[in-house]
């Protein structure tokens, strides 16, 4: 793993996460815990209405988790109630804060290759919704990471558990001097829960 995000993971605070995040993210554990224990693949999909943000940093840092914890079959997607783009800050982000980004496919709604390692299977980023068939028709753990696509899709068909953690949306800050700011507090706020989730998974 790069050496910029290792210096990120040593500095998250897992022990700041509170008691009440930690009974959200308390799902999560499970099923993971539970497809480790039957040695099946586990699959995460991160949803948000436009997958352009948050469902994004969510699953690029839950990937990471993974890896970094060497827990083993664990594939993350993420996807929309819609279709837009990967919102550029996002990967400019995720770029500054140690991740390799580059676009593969620059047109309306960009494709990016993100990795974390030089030598895992990198993560591709686009906007899409969650039933893309890039993305698994069932078996998964189906993640809301917004409030907007939590109560605008209470069923998510092929999903075996639908977990709702939802995150502050960073758009707020567009177009704002705060933006940089906040899309790096996001992310960081992201990856602290995705690594408190994988560090309690046992192998």
């Amino acid at each position: 793993m790069y050496q910029e995000i290792l210096n990120i993971i040593h500095s998250l605070r897992l022990d700041t996460i509170n008691s009440n995040r930690k009974e959200v993210l308390e799902p999560l554990i499970s099923f993971i815990r539970q497809k480790v224990d039957e040695d099946k693949e586990i699959n995460l999909n991160f949803i948000c209405t436009h997958n352009s943000r948050r469902s994004h940093l969510a699953q690029i840092w839950a990937q990471a988790a993974a890896s970094f914890f060497a827990i083993p079959k664990v594939h993350c997607y993420s996807g929309g109630t819609e279709i837009t783009a990967l919102f550029p800050k996002v990967a400019e982000t995720l770029n500054d804060q140690g991740f390799r980004v580059f676009s593969i496919a620059d047109t309306a709604n960009p494709v990016y290759v993100i990795r974390y390692d030089d030598n895992s299977l990198p993560v591709i980023g686009f906007s899409k919704k969650y039933d893309n068939l890039y993305n698994p028709v069932s078996g998964f753990a189906a993640i809301m990471t917004c409030s907007q696509a939590d109560g605008g899709c209470p069923f998510i068909p092929g999903a075996d558990k639908r977990i709702p953690i939802t995150f502050d949306d960073p758009k707020i800050s567009d177009h704002t001097s705060e933006q940089e700011k906040v899309y790096a507090e996001r992310s960081l706020e992201i990856a602290k829960e995705m690594f408190y989730v994988f560090s309690n998974i046992k192998r």
